[in-house]
């Protein structure tokens, strides 16, 4: 049995059992979404809600403590939504929302989960929690990621994760465990995604919070599932020793608590069996699984993915243990077998953090260097990491340390990161991309009393820091630490016999915002990597062109005002009042000023600037979608089939061209900026919207490869001719295949709107659609209305 994709699918499903910590706390999340809607509400009408938050979530305890949750949990959920919603109580929805993410997960119903995520966040939206930093909003966003990352749509988990740490460091107590749910489901996405050292360190945190706040921390569930968690996660990095220590010592709280008809029970069950079966003790493997998958069938029944997964890997465990020659009672269950550490045993100490089993295997040695003969202008060297992680690593081995020796008082203030132009920012990167404005660089972003005091001398300091740096094979990157004499790097090139690794898998999110104390980067001090260092390249990486220069600099030193200012025109957000102000502002403008990685925020100042721009208001978002409704129609549906009966070319395709933009900013809009972002310039417009269209919750996910149909079939189209295309058959094929995927994407734009409850009409030719949508404008204002 493959033990790495054995321990990936245990993961995936069992590290927090079907109960995470992080769906506990709806009832807290319920009354900060009361407090934030009672005060979004201003004196609005204060009558008692008809929906009783605290009597449902004890109907649904109720429902779990008997073990029916598998056939009463979904329907007693789907009714508790539709009463909240019928009673207008929209903290309460909030809170039944927030239980059947966690529900729905753990039954893996993914597909399903996708509009519950999408419900819950414009529901907070609507609220007003998005603005601030409400423990409700961190509790939602926090269950939003997880169902995400259940469903391994890795990319908006982490986005969603890191919105939430960013939250949670203002709304929450420096023990309260929900930071330790936040950093056991970050540690989660970093295993799946294949970054241990980074999940070794979220685990370790978390299990010191859990710790510190725990009555007793001898028979604490949620300290039992931190350390099943660090024992799964210490695998993959052949830590067998401190595995072992941490599953047994998993099973030991659970005895000690007599908790053992738990539902978590069985994720420390099976994971004491995983690390068995890494141990090559298959007998003791095959013991823990058949007992987990009791554990599982008396809580939640047979038909989940924690059942099936678990009988899988039981399955493999009998097969491996028999192709061995070793012999299991088939009638055992764990418990009776001295695999499983029994009550009021002695463990040993815990094992250093950094031991390796005996099993454990040499670090890979970096990836050597080619980069040709000095004037062979064909020989490219090509950095194998997004520029994002580069930034990152630039940040946390070369930028934090500086300013921590040279500006200490400064340093709980300033901010760092990469926003604003360039590809690297927006996450979509590659090698061509680095023929121009490429190599170590991040931003730190300063109040305008702050930059006035060290601003000019950080800037100094910041160009002065080491830029050469190598990758290693797992696409590590090590900053050499000495004066800087350049901007090189070390990396594989693009030569033959070279090999370059790609970074999807470690490339941040874009508009993300992430803590910087745990990094896979920043073992700059370690011996393995320092022994295959190669040889720096003479030449700066990449030219700077002048649009990337002196005003126009990507990176350095900011005041946070001039940094925005430089890209919107504002220091700060437009006002919600100023919807002429926001109508003013590209919505490429907007992508700029809310993309990239936020590495550090103490003050959370710039994170609440950059907000600010993410927060576009509804009334101006629906103002957008009925322009863009009016282009679609006149560009596609009108002037685009005239054109083209005309004979007119030019003209129709200049039509096309209006109807994909003004389809493609629709289908962010109908997404929610806020959610998803922006639509970028039209160098990345078709990145973004691929990669919007592939996630499990996006609206109008088909629009997307329509829209590339209709133009790919342009030319065709426009310019084929009566004799034109194989056969002779000229451009008529073409141009009915536009006019039908047209008309079908008008269709489903309209399908759309009446599942938005923003249109009660069916007609399809979308200008018609307008009045419908601008009903729903709340402001007066007549730049919000069509004319």
């Amino acid at each position: 049995m493959d033990e790495e994709a054995l321990l990936k699918q245990f993961a995936a499903q069992f590290a927090h059992g079907p109960d995470d910590a992080d769906d506990t706390d709806a009832a807290a999340a319920a009354q900060g979404a009361d407090s934030t809607a009672n005060q979004a509400m201003d004196g609005a009408d204060q009558s008692p809600a008809t929906f009783d938050t605290q009597q449902f979530l004890n109907g649904l305890d109720a429902i779990f403590d008997r073990h029916a949750a598998a056939t009463e949990a979904g329907p007693y959920l789907e009714q508790a939504m539709v009463d909240a919603e019928n009673a207008g109580d929209d903290a309460g929805l909030l809170t039944v929302l927030n239980e059947t993410m966690g529900f729905y997960r753990s039954q893996g119903r993914h597909k399903e989960n996708q509009w519950i995520v999408q419900r819950a966040l414009e529901l907070a939206a609507r609220m007003g929690l998005t603005t601030g930093t409400s423990e409700a909003w961190a509790t939602t966003l926090i269950n939003c990621a997880t169902a995400m990352r259940a469903a391994k749509q890795y990319d908006q988990a982490e986005d969603l994760y890191h919105q939430a740490q960013s939250v949670c460091r203002h709304s929450l107590a420096p023990t309260d465990r929900r930071l330790a749910a936040l950093h056991n489901n970050l540690s989660m996405l970093y295993s799946e995604t294949h970054r241990p050292d980074k999940a070794e360190l979220e685990l370790r945190e978390a299990l010191r919070i859990i710790e510190a706040s725990s009555v007793n921390p001898d028979a604490d569930i949620d300290v039992a599932s931190s350390h099943t968690n660090l024992a799964l996660t210490l695998l993959p990095e052949h830590k067998l020793e401190g595995a072992h220590w941490h599953a047994a010592r998993a099973l030991e709280i659970y005895r000690t608590g007599h908790l053992e008809h738990s539902a978590h029970y069985a994720s420390a069950l099976a994971g004491f069996a995983q690390v068995c079966f890494a141990e090559r003790r298959y007998a003791d493997a095959v013991t823990g699984y058949r007992h987990a998958l009791a554990v599982i069938e008396e809580c939640y029944g047979k038909d989940t993915d924690y059942w099936r997964i678990t009988a899988d890997n039981l399955r493999q465990a009998e097969e491996t243990a028999a192709q061995a020659g070793v012999t299991v009672d088939n009638a055992g269950v764990a418990g009776d077998a001295g695999a499983l550490p029994q009550s009021g045993s002695r463990l040993p100490d815990s094992p250093a953090q950094d031991k390796t089993g005996a099993d454990a295997t040499s670090s890979p040695s970096t990836v050597s260097v080619s980069t040709g003969s000095a004037g062979a202008a064909e020989a490219v060297s090509v950095c194998p990491v997004s520029g994002l992680k580069l930034a990152r690593a630039f940040w946390t081995q070369m930028g934090k340390p500086m300013i921590v020796a040279k500006y200490p008082q400064y340093a709980g203030r300033i901010a760092a990161g990469l926003v604003g132009h360039g590809s690297e920012c927006y996450g979509f990167d590659d090698t061509y991309s680095q023929d121009h404005d490429f190599g170590p660089r991040f931003c730190l972003w300063l109040t305008d009393e702050d930059y006035a005091a060290i601003g000019e001398q950080l800037e100094a300091d910041y160009e002065a820091l080491p830029r050469k740096f190598s990758v290693d094979a797992q696409g590590r990157v090590t900053f050499e630490a000495h004066a800087r004499s350049d901007a090189s790097g070390t990396f594989p090139s693009a030569g033959a016999g070279s090999t370059v690794i790609p970074d999807a898998t470690n490339a941040p999110t874009p508009g993300t915002a992430t803590d910087d104390t745990a990094t896979a980067e920043s073992g700059a001090a370690s011996s393995d990597v320092a022994e295959a260092m190669t040889t720096p390249i003479d030449a700066p990486f990449s030219p700077t062109t002048p649009r990337a220069q002196g005003a126009n600099r990507r990176d350095g030193v900011f005041r946070i005002g001039d940094f925005f200012e430089s890209i919107t025109g504002y220091r700060t957000a437009p006002a919600q009042t100023a919807p002429h102000e926001w109508l003013m502002l590209a919505e490429s403008t907007l992508a700029a000023a809310t993309n990239g990685e936020v590495f550090a925020d103490p003050t959370g100042q710039f994170s609440k600037t950059r907000q600010g721009f993410k927060d576009m208001p509804d009334d101006v978002r629906l103002a957008l979608i009925s322009k863009r409704l009016g282009m679609i129609a006149q560009a596609g549906q009108y002037n685009l089939p005239r054109s083209l009966k005309r004979g007119d070319g030019a003209a129709a395709w200049l039509s096309i061209h209006e109807f994909v933009q003004a389809t493609a900013s629709l289908v962010f809009l109908v997404n929610v900026p806020m959610v998803v972002g922006y639509m970028p310039y039209y160098k990345w417009q078709f990145a973004a919207l691929r990669k919007l269209s592939g996630s499990m919750f996006a609206l109008l996910p088909n629009v997307g490869e329509q829209l590339e149909t209709v133009m790919r079939l342009s030319s065709a189209a426009c310019y084929g001719g009566a004799g034109f295309g194989e056969g002779g058959k000229g451009a008529t094929t073409a141009i009915e295949k536009i006019n039908d995927t047209v008309e079908q994407i008008a269709a489903d734009i309209v399908k759309e709107l009446k599942r938005e409850h923003l249109t009660t009409s069916s007609e399809t030719f979308l200008e018609w659609q307008r009045p419908y949508v601008e009903d729903h404008i709340a402001s007066d204002d007549p730049v919000l209305k069509s004319l």
